[in-house]
């Protein structure tokens, strides 16, 4: 049996639906991904692309072709943050990554390309069925996982906001797609997300001081 037919095996059952072990390993470490992004870990961009490789398994055993291209993109943007918070990020005094409020020409690129991809992806969907079966909801999370991710990369609170929306369509669209820990893994990141939004939040008046120019190690 090959490392692919294991991580597609049924590792057990959940709300009437067999979990596979790709689901279950991505969404985990994906879960101490979103944790070490909480913290301003640079080791969450490594833990992001190694749930990303797997999640790619379990998207393509649900036949979620928009589900396998978003992990492929997380997995290419994921080596993008890593590059951006070693090399070119803004270091707090105590070292950490500094974060801060976008600017609202920010907010409205990141808006705007949101609804952009979202219509992109959407219309590509509709157009080949055989991409995703539920192509809107499939093309949003898509581009709200791009936006996020860009977001974070560039040490922004709104990184929390995005992934907030991703969340409120993702739940649905997993447990209706026969993703059953998906589903669970993504109100678990509900929770973490509202603590990380507090706590970058807060942290952004003890990072609106000088900082350090330079990267995380």
């Amino acid at each position: 049996m090959s490392a692919v037919d294991w991580l597609d095996g049924t590792a057990f059952h959940a709300f009437g639906q067999h979990v596979i072990w790709s689901d279950m390993i991505g969404n985990t470490i994906g879960l101490l991904a979103l944790a070490l992004g909480w913290r301003r870990s640079i080791w969450t961009w490594p833990a992001q692309l190694l749930s990303g490789l797997v999640l790619v398994v379990a998207y393509a055993s649900a036949q979620l072709s928009g589900g396998v291209g978003k992990q492929l993109l997380v997995i290419g943007v994921a080596l993008w943050g890593w590059r951006q918070w070693r090399l070119g990020s803004r270091k707090a005094q105590d070292g950490s990554i500094a974060v801060r409020f976008a600017t609202w020409r920010e907010r409205g690129l990141l808006a705007a390309g949101t609804a952009a991809g979202t219509l992109a992806v959407g219309g590509l969907f509709t157009l080949v069925p055989s991409l995703s079966w539920n192509p809107w909801p499939d093309a949003y999370i898509f581009t709200g996982t791009l936006a996020a991710m860009v977001a974070q990369a560039r040490g922004l609170v709104e990184f929390w906001f995005a992934w907030l929306l991703v969340d409120l369509v993702g739940v649905p669209l997993a447990f209706s797609s026969g993703l059953a820990f998906s589903g669970l893994v993504y109100v678990i990141y509900l929770v973490l997300v509202l603590w990380g939004l507090r706590d970058w939040w807060l942290r952004t008046r003890l990072d609106a001081g000088p900082v350090l120019e330079g990267a995380t190690a």
